[in-house]
């Protein structure tokens, strides 16, 4: 795996850990995986910093071993500029989809991936899902 590949993978790892109820019910295990600037746009229209975010995700959907579980498809990530990777997403929450976006980045191999900014676009009834993205 070549260190683009690599980087793209970790950003998507962190995504796929952040969607983990066990992780979303833990403050100490999502503070791992959060960029200290982070900020989401979330699908409701709602701002959250940093601390709101750690505060309020053990309440959200998704948090609990026996509640509805976030079910991701066609993630693809890209490479902006070395240690800053793009990640974009499809989910379902028991019947509502969303569209997601975010950006991961490394300051250094100490601190590991976390990200930095998430967007969340909820998906009316009726739209086609995103088709799979294809090689050029």
């Amino acid at each position: 795996m070549d260190d683009e590949s690599a980087q793209v993978a970790a950003a998507i790892a962190g995504e796929l850990r952040l969607m983990d109820p066990e992780v979303r019910a833990s403050r100490a295990l999502a503070r791992e995986l959060l960029d200290p600037e982070f900020v989401e746009v979330g699908a409701s229209g709602r701002r959250y910093g940093y601390e709101q975010l750690l505060a309020e995700l053990p309440d959200k959907p998704g948090a609990s071993k026996d509640g509805p579980r976030y079910e991701p498809s066609g993630m693809t990530g890209v490479l902006l500029a070395p240690g800053l990777v793009q990640v974009t997403f499809e989910a379902r929450l028991g019947d509502r989809r969303s569209r997601h976006s975010s950006l991961w980045r490394r300051h250094d191999g100490q601190s590991g991936w976390r990200m930095y900014y998430h967007q969340a676009t909820v998906v009316p009834p009726g739209v086609d899902p995103v088709p799979p993205a294809t090689a050029p």
